[in-house]
């Protein structure tokens, strides 16, 4: 199984939408959830933080993972972004082959 769950934190609003947007523009992504009004509590620079965010789940492949990695490197406003991929053991066929699809690179997004 190649598809993949990418799990992704960005500023709230309208950052988050941003990113969701390109994402899938570019063929990196076949879908975008945005999950709002996630509280994260982190340790940044020897302190504790706790930031609103947006939580983005993102459906793609394999083979689109490191071009995804590379643009959200880009287009993200953090100096570490959290950015976790997860294998899918199982899913619905019809809805892996629409995955892949529509994560299928083309002539202007390669």
């Amino acid at each position: 199984m190649e598809t993949r769950v990418v799990l992704i934190t960005a500023p709230a609003g309208e950052v988050a939408q941003g990113i969701a947007r390109v994402l899938v523009e570019d063929r990196l992504a076949a879908c975008v959830n945005r999950v709002p009004g996630v509280s994260s509590t982190y340790r940044w620079k020897g302190e504790v933080v706790e930031d609103a965010e947006d939580l983005l789940i993102l459906k793609t492949t394999q083979d689109r993972l490191e071009a995804l990695l590379a643009r959200v490197r880009e287009i993200h406003p953090y100096t570490v972004p959290e950015v976790l991929a997860l294998e899918v053991a199982a899913g619905a066929t019809s809805y892996l082959d629409w995955v892949m699809a529509e994560t299928r690179p083309s002539s202007r997004n390669p």
